[in-house]
């Protein structure tokens, strides 16, 4: 697209997304024009800003100057091949959310229809806004407008207090990392006061002030992100906020922190130190380790979610280490190789996350349940939901064909192919990080089987699912449209590929477009075919044909043939849905292992009980070693402050003489 034409649409997208909203304060009560008409109108919207964002990958970078900030001050905003893969995939993944949630809001859930419909739509233009800036001003205006809207869409249901405290704790959270990248920004302006990024990329910094800065940026976007320790807001706003916006929030909102955190480390800051990577490398695997084995222990399902989330936002802070790790030392092609695998994980995660997040608000709707323990067999009774839920358990689990396992794969190359760095402690701590991440992968499959089983397989836990209904059209079509996204990614990760290969190139001069046109688009080599490939279609196909013969050799050979009968079950009778697993019996052996990573409060039943009751509670270690010591030292401060103001006059006097004369002291020459 000539000219500005691309960064104009997009312009013109964010305003047409504000605009929306607007009109849902016409008739703030009218859930069904406010459903059936502003969101997919929105959706359309999402879909027109995925199409430009593709449209101009490869392109040359394009500028615009918006008058509209304050004096001597405008928003600098600009697109490039990076920002272009975050528009992409913000218009795309929202457009199915926004089409689901047509059919998902109801009266009667807070806060007002009209209201929510201006939050919602705030939160989508404020996030392309992220993307598009191009100075720190603008840039953390959009920043905090996301935080505010998302803020408000977490506390829809504000009549509990669980959910405002979930809110709060959020927002606090979004501060924290809010201060951490405008102190990352100051620091590279180099004290010239041009907060601009074009200044920026041109500031020479000292080793010092270089990774000062992109230590406060891997702290402040990694508190959005959901980086350990500042992950604690993640597994309390997402069961708290509706499924659409756990969906938007796990799927995009996340994945701008990841934006944020690349635009800074590899675009305005010159140099790349290698111990950054080492560093970036040790935070994402204790992220993607914790969040990986908290999710198999959850008997939440949104709660499973979340903890799944902070997993994933994990092994995409690994990738980014070792894509420092590999640049700091000039080997351009695994740069390359591990740059790719942070943008397909961050496509695909947005993909199938989206997928299950919404997924569980059918399940919510349908049976008004959230706890594992009391769901089962729902495959019956919500067949679409069920298989649509199997696509995004799939690449959850990071099996074939769908997006997840295309994007661990190309990581694990990474680190297959990573032997000779210069250091050798490297070449030592490489390995050790690669059998982590395969640990991750398998726990994650783990995680996975149980929210799936738990809930769809089996035989239902409780007589009232036996009137739970399938998803609506509304939102049978945005589930369709993230499971054909996810899809997509899984069996044309060539096709992907060549597209990011402009934003990898922008941030690297190195790609992987050069020896994927050598292999045909059907197979994926990022390397060489030699040393490893990959040909998702085949993989398609052959598991395709698999299920196919096997269910005409059962229909075909044995049809007539079987003969029904009960079970031996070691002489007991049936016990019907109490003999399956529950969640948490389910996650004990990892409960079991893992021991010392939780912080478990059980509950055994007593000696003869008629109605014997097990319950098992797991809760964050990081509350308790960080938060709320941090909390009672605030409380310790404020009654300090408050016995200080005693409200009497005479004691501020005294206060003043005092100050008075220890002023005269220190200024006695």
């Amino acid at each position: 697209m000539p000219g500005l034409l691309s960064l104009d649409l997009l312009i013109s997208a964010a305003c047409a997304w504000l605009a929306i909203g607007l009109a849902g304060l016409v008739a703030p009560g009218n859930t069904r024009f406010i459903a059936r008409f502003l969101f997919p109108l929105g959706a359309v919207i999402g879909i027109a800003v995925g199409v430009v964002a593709l449209a101009s990958l490869g392109g040359e970078a394009q500028v615009a100057v918006l008058a509209i900030g304050l004096p001597d001050l405008p928003f600098h905003l600009r697109l490039d091949n990076l920002s272009a893969v975050f528009a992409l995939l913000l218009g795309f993944v929202s457009a199915g959310i926004s089409v689901y949630a047509a059919g998902y809001f109801r009266d009667g859930k807070g806060t007002a229809p009209g209201l929510l419909c201006i939050e919602y739509h705030v939160f989508l233009a404020s996030m392309l806004m992220v993307v598009l800036a191009d100075d720190a001003y603008a840039f953390m205006v959009a920043w905090e407008c996301m935080a505010l809207s998302s803020f408000f869409l977490v506390t829809t249901d504000h009549r509990h207090e669980e959910i405002r405290r979930a809110g709060f704790i959020y927002l606090l959270i979004a501060h924290i990392g809010a201060i951490a990248i405008l102190l990352c920004f100051g620091v590279m302006t180099g004290g010239s006061g041009d907060y601009s990024f074009a200044a920026m990329r041109q500031q020479e910094l000292a080793p010092f002030w270089t990774s000062a800065a992109f230590l406060l940026a891997l702290a402040g976007f990694g508190a959005k992100a959901g980086l350990v320790p500042l992950h604690v807001w993640l597994p309390e706003a997402h069961p708290a906020a509706p499924s659409p916006v756990s969906a938007m929030m796990s799927g995009v909102m996340l994945k701008t922190a990841i934006y944020g955190l690349l635009r800074v480390s590899f675009d305005l800051l010159h140099s790349t130190i290698w111990w950054w990577g080492v560093v970036a490398l040790a935070v994402g695997l204790l992220t993607a380790i914790f969040g990986v084995l908290y999710s198999t222990v959850q008997s939440d399902m949104k709660r499973l979610l979340a903890y799944s989330s902070i997993e994933n936002i994990g092994l995409i802070a690994v990738a980014i280490g070792l894509t420092l790790i590999f640049h700091a030392y000039g080997m351009d092609a695994l740069a390359a190789l591990a740059m790719t695998a942070v943008l397909y994980h961050c496509l695909a995660h947005a993909g199938f996350k989206s997928l299950l997040f919404l997924c569980t608000g059918s399940v919510l709707h349908a049976t008004h349940e959230r706890s594992l323990g009391k769901l089962g067999g729902l495959i019956h009774p919500m067949p679409w939901v069920a298989w649509l839920a199997l696509a995004g358990v799939i690449a959850g689990a990071g099996l074939p064909p769908l997006s997840g396992f295309v994007s661990e794969w190309l990581l694990l190359q990474g680190f297959l192919f990573s032997p000779g760095l210069p250091h050798p402690w490297l070449n030592m701590v490489v390995p050790v990080a690669a059998a982590l991440v395969v640990l991750v992968a398998a726990l994650a499959g783990f995680a996975m089987v149980k929210f799936y089983g738990i809930i769809f397989l089996g035989q239902m836990r409780e007589p009232a699912l036996k009137d739970a209904h399938d998803a609506g059209p509304w939102e049978k079509a945005g589930l369709v449209w993230l499971a054909l996204i996810t899809l997509f990614l899984g069996v044309m990760p060539s096709t992907v590929i060549l597209r990011l290969d402009a934003a990898t190139r922008q941030l690297l001069g190195a790609g992987l477009a050069d020896t994927l046109n050598q292999q045909g688009w059907w197979m994926l080599a990022p390397i060489s075919a030699e040393r490893a490939s990959y040909e998702p279609l085949i993989v398609l196909v052959t598991i395709a044909a698999t299920l196919l013969l096997a269910r005409w050799l059962v229909r075909s050979l044995f049809h007539g043939r079987v003969r029904r009968g009960s079970p031996w079950d070691c002489g007991y009778h049936f016990e019907g849905p109490r003999a399956q697993d529950t969640a948490e019996g389910f996650s004990q052996p990892i409960r079991r292992i893992f021991e010392p990573v939780f912080r478990m409060q059980r509950q055994f039943p007593a000696a003869r009980d008629a109605q014997p009751v097990y319950n098992v509670k797991v809760e964050d270690h990081f509350w308790y070693w960080c938060y709320l010591p941090i909390a009672r030292l605030a409380n310790w401060i404020s009654a300090l402050i408050v016995t200080l103001q005693g409200g009497r006059i005479a004691v501020y006097l005294m206060y003043s003489f005092i100050t008075l004369l220890l002023l005269l002291l220190v200024a006695r020459p």
